[in-house]
Formats: structure tokens, sequence, C-alpha cells
């Protein structure tokens, strides 16, 4: 594709996005609200602009966009990122989305519909539905937990962290498979919304058990420093079917010795 993508939002998985579509030569604008802070992405050749400026300044009309930023507060319509959306009149949209909206369903498959129970749920479906009517061509990739390097329950146990779940399986998705599968979602004209996770949901606190021993580390004790997890099971086979993608880290016990290993190798780098 030699069109320009846009993206919204320079978060961890839109970074190392941004990387893949530079190594493959395609013009990027990245939108983030504080753009200052990003000038390696300036050297890959990333045009990059600021959220709260000019509406589309100097941004690419009927680009494909690339859209990360969860909804900003309770008065969407005049949310400046879909008065953004609408200025670009994008001729398609990827949407990274949350698992979150299907609320408390704990198996969750392609044809499973949204049942937000919490306001972000209910805001994410707001917003999928907004950008829906948009751009026909809109595809919505619903993210499982995102880990990878300096992210995930690793990063939590380094922390003194531990999960807290009452044994309830909980899907993930490395952060460079959902790259992988983002980057097919551009070149598709797929629509529609999709779950997205690897192929082992698990307990988290059998996820942190062994992940404590893989580092070497004690398990925290007692639920002063424990975080809450949503229990949910789901199955991304189909959206990866159909767009041809192939996990990398088909579980946590793949991508967790991958994540360590980058880290190392970025620490020795520095």
């Amino acid at each position: 594709m030699s069109d320009p993508v846009v993206i919204l939002g320079l978060g961890f998985t839109t970074q190392r996005l941004v990387r893949r579509l530079r190594q493959r030569g395609i013009s990027v604008f990245a939108v983030a609200r504080s753009p200052e802070g990003f000038t390696e992405f300036t050297r890959l050749g990333v045009q990059l602009r600021p959220l709260f400026a000019e509406i589309a300044k100097d941004i690419p009309r009927h680009a494909v966009l690339i859209h990360s930023i969860p909804p900003l507060d309770d008065d969407a319509q005049n949310s400046p990122v879909r008065a953004l959306v609408a200025a670009i009149a994008p001729r398609r949209i990827v949407y990274i989305s949350s698992t979150g909206v299907y609320g408390s369903q704990t198996e969750v498959n392609a044809t499973t519909l949204a049942a937000p129970n919490d306001e972000k749920g209910h805001a994410r479906v707001a917003e999928e539905v907004w950008l829906r009517a948009q751009c026909p061509s809109t595809i919505i990739l619903r993210s499982a937990a995102i880990y990878g390097p300096d992210r995930g329950i690793h990063v939590r146990l380094r922390e003194g962290k531990i999960p807290r779940g009452a044994g309830a399986f909980v899907s993930r998705i490395h952060v460079d498979d959902l790259v992988a599968i983002l980057d097919a979602a551009v070149e598709s004209t797929l629509q529609g919304a999709w779950p997205v996770a690897d192929d082992c949901p698990a307990v988290s606190e059998e996820v942190a058990a062994w992940c404590a021993s893989l580092m070497g580390l004690p398990l925290p004790e007692g639920n002063a420093r424990s975080f809450p997890v949503a229990g949910r099971r789901v199955d991304g086979r189909k959206i990866r079917q159909l767009l041809g993608v192939k996990l990398t880290y088909a579980s946590y016990r793949e991508g967790i010795p991958a994540s360590l290993e980058e880290e190392n190798t970025q620490k020795a780098d520095q």
C-alpha cells in the first residue's frame, strides 16, 4: 500500500505499529497529545501532529486511519478526537477497542454481541457505533489484555504486585501479534467487530506463579498490592483466519520469555 496512514494516539501498541509501517515504507502521520516526546519517530520520517491543534492541519484527507485513543470524556459530541476524524474523512478506519465491551460475559467469540456493564464499556461501544457511521469500511478490533516488553504480569511482579481473579480465566495478546493483526487490517477491506486474543486463556494466579518461577522472584503475599483482573475467555481465532495472520506467541509461555529477552537487549544497548 502506498497511501499514507494516520494514527491517532502513540501508545504502547501503536508505537510498535509505527515502526512496522515505516519498515514497509508506508508514510505515517501520527497525532499525539504531546508529540514533542516522540523525537525517535521524527527520525524515522513520521509526521507528528498535536491532538489539540488546529483541526486536521496538514493531515491527509481520505487516508487510512488507525484510531487508538479511548473515549476522552462524557461529552462525546464535543470530542476533539471526533472532530478530527470527521475532518479527515478517512476511507478506512481501524479502531482498537477492548474486550471490556463484553461486560460480564465469560465466554467470548466472534459471534458474541457487546454487552457492556460499566461506563467505560458503554463509552467504547458508543465510539464504535459512531465510527461505523462515519466510514462504512471500519474494522473494530476488541483486544484482550495486551502485554509485551515492559508491560504485563512480569512487570507487576517486579513491582511486588500480584493479580487477583479468584481463579477466573483471562485472555491476553502479545503486542507484536496485535500489531501484525492491525497491519493486516490496514491492507484488508474486512469490516465488523472482532475479538482479539491469543490461544491460551489462563488463570492469572497460575500465570503469575509460572512467571515468578521463570524470573526467580518470590510471589508477593497478601492483598495489599494486588490488582484486579476481569475473568473472560476470548476466542480470537476467527479474525486471524480472515486476515491470514498466524500468532508468533500462541501463549504467555512463549510471549513472556520473548518480552524478557527484549528488555534485556534494550538494557544492554543503553
